[in-house]
């Protein structure tokens, strides 16, 4: 068994980020899996489920909300296509942006009708979720908190 100094021995026995060396710089490396990377599929499956539940909402719009009129349902059907579309962009720096935008689009959907804005609303509480998971994973990935970090 070789010990670090055997594996290199001008290292004086210390290896690179080694508190006792005296270098901090490399205390942890990225992460072994990539965490954006599942974080992306959460989100591009968040909006799928969304544009599913969106899409269920035209019969209630249609019974109960007093029938559909060609501008509620170019909405609700155009708002569900951009929430499709939007999944498959899920890995661009502004997704979570788009994603948000979409919730306050979608809330104006209460002047279609009320439950689409409890949709909204429903939702919009889920993504605030994920943008709070956003911003810990970040946190700790800079931090080197992260499984796969550590050694």
């Amino acid at each position: 068994m070789s010990t670090p100094s055997d594996a290199n021995p001008e290292s004086g026995g210390h290896e690179p980020g080694d508190p006792e060396s005296g270098d901090t710089a490399g205390e942890f490396g990225p992460p072994t899996k990539d965490p954006w990377k599942s974080f992306r599929g959460v989100m591009a499956g968040t909006l799928i489920l969304e544009a599913i539940v969106v899409l269920l909402a035209l019969p209630v719009v249609a019974v109960v909300g007093g029938g559909l009129t060609a501008a509620s349902a170019g909405f609700i059907i155009g708002l569900a296509v951009l929430m499709i579309l939007g999944a498959g962009v899920q890995g661009k720096p502004w997704a979570m942006g788009f994603n948000v935008a979409l919730q306050v689009i979608l809330l104006f959907g209460f002047f279609v009708h009320p439950s689409i804005a409890g949709v909204a609303i429903t939702f919009g509480i889920v993504w605030g979720y994920l943008v709070y998971l956003q911003r810990d994973i970040k946190r700790r990935m800079d931090k080197g908190l992260l499984p796969g970090q550590r050694d």
